[in-house]
């Protein structure tokens, strides 16, 4: 398992290391193949509302974005999921509204992220319940299983 990490805007709160871990435990604790791989972009957020307004058709920021690709690199052989975009500067919000540190926020919003591009939604009340429920998993490892998550 693979996670690719591009940081656009500088982040002292928390390490590659930490957002690699949290998203490679999620892959793993929901049965993604060995091969799977995601790209994960911490940017602005200009980069989120171009992209939010694009594909979506909402002309705002927002905290993070995934975006499936399904497809395997014929050269290595890797299984790409897609990519998971995420807003520093919502994060930083989102952190401060729920009393909780940045690392917190942004290790939840990766491992959302990885969540959709592994099927999970959270339209309907049943289908948050069970992605709330993965995220907590997920969160477990790194002692945050007890964050507050109602908001993402």
């Amino acid at each position: 398992m693979k996670v690719y990490l591009e940081m656009e805007t500088a982040v002292a709160d928390v390490t590659a290391e930490q957002l690699r871990a949290a998203v490679l435990h999620t892959l793993q604790q929901e049965g993604a193949p060995s091969e799977a791989a995601i790209s994960l972009v911490l940017t602005d957020d200009q980069r989120l509302r171009a992209l939010n307004s694009a594909y979506r058709q909402v002309d705002k920021p927002t905290d993070v974005l995934s975006f499936e690709a399904d497809v395997r690199d014929p050269e290595t052989g890797d299984w790409f999921l897609g990519d998971v975009i995420i807003s520093v500067p919502r994060a930083v919000a989102q952190a401060a509204r729920a009393g909780h540190p940045l690392e917190a926020e942004l290790l939840l919003l990766a491992i959302h992220g990885a969540l959709h591009l592994l099927g999970y939604d959270h339209a309907a009340p049943e289908e948050k319940a069970q992605m709330w429920d993965a995220q907590r998993r997920a969160l477990q490892p790194f002692g945050l299983q007890n964050m507050n998550i109602n908001d993402t």
